[in-house]
């Protein structure tokens, strides 16, 4: 069983920058996808980012330019880099893990989720 700690959030004006951490419970990164999810109020959750285990990125087109997903192996720790905040990225984001495949499912390893909070 993986576990997933996400830390970074927090609240900053609108073109501010933070930088969210996931912390695994163990070594995954040479056979999982990794990737960060969000959740604003009354919508679904959608993909932000997301990493394989060759290092092959993927972002959502909101966040193109303005985000990067990478990974520490040493640290086992998953981050994302987000700058340019915009009031729509403001949500709830996830760290999630999944087997060998990008393709993230309620079977996957998911955290508790960090609240990012950006003012206008």
């Amino acid at each position: 069983q993986v576990s997933l700690v996400e830390s970074g959030g927090g609240s900053v004006q609108s073109g501010g920058s933070l930088r969210l951490s996931c912390v695994a419970s163990e070594d995954i990164w040479s056979t999982y996808c990794m990737g960060w999810f969000r959740q604003a109020p009354g919508k679904e959750r959608e993909g932000v980012a997301s990493i394989d285990s060759d290092g092959a990125t993927n972002y959502a087109d909101s966040v193109k330019g303005r985000f990067t997903i990478s990974q520490d192996n040493s640290q086992n720790t998953l981050y994302l880099q987000m700058n340019s905040l915009k009031p729509e990225d403001t949500a709830m984001y996830y760290c999630a893990a999944n087997p060998t495949r990008c393709l993230f499912t309620a079977r996957s390893y998911w955290g508790q989720g960090t609240q990012v909070t950006v003012s206008s």
